[in-house]
């Protein structure tokens, strides 16, 4: 012993003192219990007091105290909390005063059993963040060590959301990150902390793999289990001894060097980096043993990896949030893979693997065979007419050869606008609407090309068959097309777009067009005689599942912000006006599926990204089988179509057409400043096959309204007539910079 009998007894008397002047706190999990019963969450209480929410979780886990003034404050407030939410009725043989008999020290700081295992931790789960509206979260886990906790989920509707896999029961991902005592944490989705005992980067892998207990299941039957992410914060990264943030040279190679401290300590443990190297989405693996995989994927904030277009203030939230935040986007969509444009591309393969086990042989044994319903494990070559310039399919061509629309498939999204008539001038408001998700409600139950394309000469059209079609639509008239079976309409050409052409211009000869451009010609009541024809004979409905997973997570998302699709008109007006200020965080995550359709959507015909490319040269995404710009350009074309059918709707019953377009959004001169003042609305029923409000996919929502002088102006001032007022309609700020001055 060190100490002498004097000073225990002294250190007796000042344990009693402190007894005698009520002091003391009560046990930490009886500081859990009171701030539960009251409804604060640590965030509240971290505020009030003016420190971290890793100290109230420290505070609450007992691995540390408060001092000075915040003790005396901390005692008060759970004093307080303690009169108004006593003990409930115990047994006679307990102890339910305050405070309690103090707790015995958790497990990592007992001897002989630090590092043994992570300390789970409760953290309050903040409401509205991570569970639908209506519905109370589930009490947090105690502080058990991890080998010896029960083996129910996590708090928190994220986790309800989530598979049963015991494997993965602390969830899909972690935020580690460092505590003002200097304590390692990993703070998991529904609440969970764990002590993380990792002292180095290939330490924190093996114990993931090891003890972490994330991931997420797989998705489809043949496909592959997520592996588990750890998104690192600025004080892990210091920790763990990686910059907190890259240079300008480390920026533009996407990776830190290859000679850095941390990834030849990766190498003496023979972990292994993916080619994409220690970057902001880095993956840490050994090679698969058997269908056990060992690798860990990190994402690190601070070196870019949440991009603000996408993720918004992501990277700033404090780990808890963080945690929540990603969570609930990889309960619902997926565990990311790296951007959005990554994450929903990836979504795309984990619904349709390229492979699967066959049947057992006559041995017993299964070997690898291909999908059906996958575009395989190998890449395929498009079509010429597919091929975007520079592609190694045209390095016959002269070299300033620049190809029209009898050579290039061109299938993009509307950007068109025209001149205010007259009468529109005589209106006060120009008023935007956009459809939700429009991308993929382009995509549900399009049949795409699955194989490679086969050259047809002379071909009949079968709308049904994906592919890319050679034909004259020149003669198809807008002023009169048929609105129905028997039923046609007349209607002024030049005030409506042309539906083949993204500027909106009627063509003026052939053109390769996707087929669901060519089936809506004959919608309109038109023959169609192609000239010649890239047809894929092995498609499938590829992408419906991956519709259905992103519109599933946008139309939860939406309803926990208060935006449920069983809402009338006006209600629905109502309840988006300032859903995003509901709940920041959720908001980011709706903000993160949208950017997951269209990035997703944009991966399949992936450009060169530097690395030396030449035209005529191959590049990286070649070599996928992913890399599929037909897909692409299908969707875009019936996305385009599907417009373009509500457009003519509208406008055979109301005589009202569009002023301007861009993409998915609509802009209308109208007498009053709500969509409803336009849309023709009968009994709260919508004109059918016209524009509807609503959450849905395919469904319109109100953009913006600005005024007509407003917009008058605005051309006027860059002496531009055809500026697209659709691009600006939201808050009506145009610079030199947007119109090109």
């Amino acid at each position: 012993m060190t100490h002498q009998p004097d000073e225990l007894f002294s250190a007796v008397d000042s344990l009693l003192a402190a007894v005698d002047g009520g002091t003391v706190l009560p046990a930490p999990t009886e500081r859990v219990r009171l701030r539960e019963a009251a409804g604060l969450t640590q965030a509240a209480i971290a505020q009030a007091l003016g420190v971290r929410v890793p100290s109230i979780t420290a505070w609450e886990a007992g691995r540390a105290e408060p001092k000075g003034e915040r003790l005396e404050a901390y005692r008060r407030l759970l004093g307080g909390l303690a009169h108004r939410y006593p003990q409930p009725a115990s047994p006679p043989d307990s102890n339910p005063g305050f405070p309690p008999s103090p707790p015995p020290p958790p497990a990592s700081s007992r001897p002989g059993l630090a590092g043994t295992g992570p300390q789970s931790v409760p953290v309050d789960a903040k409401p509205g963040v991570m569970q639908r509206s209506g519905h109370a979260a589930r009490p947090a886990r105690t502080g058990t060590p991890l080998s010896r906790r029960p083996t129910g989920k996590a708090a928190g509707p994220a986790s309800a959301e989530a598979d049963d896999d015991l494997r993965f029961e602390n969830g899909p991902l972690a935020v580690i990150d460092v505590d003002t005592d200097g304590q390692v944490l990993a703070y998991c989705v529904g609440g969970l902390v764990l002590d993380v005992p990792a002292k180095s980067i290939p330490a924190l892998v093996d114990w993931t793999l090891k003890e972490a207990k994330l991931g997420q299941s797989k998705l489809s039957g043949p496909g592959k289990d997520a592996d588990p992410l750890l998104v690192l914060t600025a004080s892990a990264l210091e920790r763990y001894g990686l910059p907190a943030a890259l240079t300008e040279d480390e920026r533009l190679a996407g990776r830190i060097p290859e000679g850095h401290k941390v990834i030849k300590q990766l190498a003496r443990a023979e972990w292994k980096l993916t080619k994409r190297g220690f970057g902001p989405w880095a993956r840490i693996y050994r090679p698969a043993q058997g269908s056990e995989r060992m690798c860990v994927q990190l994402c690190i904030p601070s070196w870019n990896a949440l991009d603000t277009r996408h993720w918004g203030h992501a990277a700033q939230l404090p780990p808890a949030e963080l945690a929540r935040l990603l969570g609930t986007f990889a309960s619902r969509v997926m565990t990311p893979r790296g951007s959005t444009a990554v994450t929903g591309l990836e979504l795309m393969t984990a619904f349709h693997p390229p492979t699967r086990a066959s049947e057992p042989g006559t041995d017993g044994k299964r070997h690898s065979q291909h999908n059906p319903g996958s575009l395989g494990k190998d890449p395929v070559d498009c079509a010429p007419c597919e091929a975007p310039d520079g592609h190694p399919l045209l390095a016959g061509l002269p070299r300033f050869h620049v190809r029209g629309p009898a050579e290039k498939l061109f299938e993009e999204a509307y950007d068109w606008a025209r001149p205010m008539t007259d009468a529109e001038c005589t209106l006060r408001h120009l008023v935007g609407i956009d459809v939700n998700m429009a991308f993929a409600a382009g995509a549900n139950g399009l049949v795409v090309g699955l194989g490679e394309p086969a050259q047809v000469k002379q071909p009949v059209f079968d709308p049904k068959l994906p592919g890319s079609w050679l034909v004259d639509l020149s003669h198809v008239d807008l002023s009169r097309v048929k609105v129905g079976k028997d039923k046609w309409a007349d209607l002024d050409a030049s005030l409506l777009p042309s539906p083949f052409t993204p500027k909106g211009e009627r063509p003026e000869g052939p053109a390769w067009y996707a087929a669901p451009t060519v089936a809506y010609a004959q919608e309109l009541g038109y023959d169609v005689r192609p000239v010649e024809a890239w047809v894929r004979y092995d498609n499938g409905r590829y992408l419906d599942s991956w519709y259905n997973r992103l519109r599933d997570a946008y139309l939860a998302t939406m309803a926990d912000l208060g935006v449920g699709a069983d809402l009338s008109p006006a209600d629905f007006l109502a309840a988006m006006d300032g859903y995003r200020q509901r709940d920041p965080q959720l908001a980011i995550v709706v903000s993160a599926v949208k950017a997951t359709v269209k990035g997703g959507l944009g991966k399949l015909r992936e450009r060169p990204r530097g690395e030396g490319w030449k035209p005529g040269q191959p590049w990286r995404a070649l070599s996928r089988p992913t890399w599929r710009p037909d897909i692409r350009a299908a969707v875009i074309s019936r996305t385009r179509i599907n417009l373009h059918r509500k457009l003519v709707k509208h406008a055979a019953f109301t005589g009202q057409y569009p002023v301007a377009i861009l993409s998915d959004c609509v802009v209308y001169a109208a007498d009053g400043e709500s969509p409803l003042d336009f849309l023709p609305y009968r009994d709260g029923k919508p004109l059918p096959g016209g524009f509807k409000l609503g959450v849905n996919p395919g469904l319109v929502k109100h953009e913006g309204t600005q005024s007509v002088l407003w917009g008058e102006g605005v051309r006027e001032q860059f002496n531009a007539p055809e500026l697209n007022l659709a691009r600006y309609i939201k808050d009506g700020t145009v610079t030199d910079q947007d119109t090109g001055e």
